[in-house]
């Protein structure tokens, strides 16, 4: 932090402190008079002065910053590739028994079979519990990692292993804190559940399967997610410290970094696409399946090794533009707010 920061944050604090200051000694003179009138107006005004002065505080920390800038740019990527999630859901849960003989089922024959019989806007079904799940989880992802970085790299820059340590422990944190809503937009777009809101799918899966539902696949979520984003982060700080320094200070540098996130989403998506395709199945059939060696069990026998890289097309452009555009996005709220990403 500045010392133009530091020192804002300590006159804010000041400001309140001699606020709740004022408040205590009002309080006394009403419980000790008992008068009423004048000072519980002041006592009013001097709450909402406080409670603007709190606010002030708190967006004024680097934490909070990073988190609302991480939400805003999950925000933004979820609302664009939520079809694609939705169509890579449909092609891991698809069953060959349903259609003896057919031919292989691809992205394209998904997506129109779901615009054919649930409409256009049929693609966006699960984009309630997304949003649910990618704001404030983007958020937390990106205010965890800022916070790692400040905290173990202030005065350098991460080597590789660290940059992917640094990426794992991050989407870990987040993606144990979002789990439950993880499980429930799954099943919104496997288009097996009737359910008719996020409230209502989460009161319906505890009455029905337990509050343990909700922790379904969380093995082997992790097993996704925490690989994918030190992979990323490894990949993509890599591929920006090689841009040469007339593109990564001019104009086109947001548009570099995209390529750099492109190149970095691809190699990881494909390098995590079974744990995915794993974490599917357990939170849509968790009846099915009492263990992840259950389902890797069920899946190779089913379709093979063919079958753990089921939805991968999908899944890699949604992964790899989502996360793209989400770095992309945070970097350049960051600088804009005077922090280094």
């Amino acid at each position: 932090m500045s010392v133009s920061q530091s020192e804002s944050v300590s006159f804010r604090k000041t400001v309140l402190e001699l606020r709740l200051f004022s408040l205590i000694s009002v309080l006394r003179e009403e419980h000790q008079t008992k008068s009423g009138g004048e000072g519980l107006r002041f006592l009013h005004t001097e709450l909402s002065a406080c409670n603007s002065t709190i606010m002030e505080f708190s967006l004024a920390h680097p934490a909070i910053k990073a988190f609302m800038c991480g939400s805003l740019s999950g925000t933004c990527s979820t609302l664009l590739f939520q079809p694609l999630d939705l169509v890579k859901t449909r092609l891991q849960t698809l069953q060959n028994s349903v259609h003896p003989g057919s031919g292989r089922v691809g992205m394209v024959t998904v997506f129109l079979s779901v615009v054919r019989t649930e409409k256009l806007l049929g693609l966006w079904k699960g984009v309630s519990p997304s949003f649910v799940r990618c704001i404030p989880g983007v958020g937390i992802y990106f205010s965890t990692y800022f916070s790692l970085k400040q905290h173990f790299f202030s005065d350098r820059a991460p080597g590789p292993v660290e940059a992917m340590l640094l990426g794992a422990g991050a989407r870990s944190v987040a993606g144990v804190c979002m789990l439950p809503v993880t499980v429930i937009k799954t099943r919104f777009e496997s288009g097996r559940y009737n359910y008719g809101s996020v409230a209502g799918a989460l009161r319906s899966v505890c009455q029905t399967e337990g509050p343990r539902a909700l922790f379904s696949g969380l093995t082997a979520t992790l097993m996704r997610d925490a690989p994918f984003s030190g992979i990323y982060v490894m990949f993509y700080s890599q591929a920006k410290s090689t841009l040469p320094s007339e593109i990564s200070q001019s104009a086109y540098a947001p548009l570099a970094n995209f390529s750099c996130g492109v190149v970095a989403g691809v190699l990881a998506s494909l390098i995590t696409q079974p744990a995915d395709v794993v974490k599917t199945h357990v939170q849509v059939s968790p009846h099915l399946f009492k263990r992840t060696t259950d389902v890797v069990h069920y899946i190779y026998m089913e379709h093979g090794l063919v079958g753990f890289f089921r939805g991968a097309v999908p899944r890699s452009l949604r992964r790899t533009m989502m996360a793209a555009m989400a770095w992309t996005v945070y970097e350049q709220l960051m600088a804009r707010m005077g922090l280094k990403s």
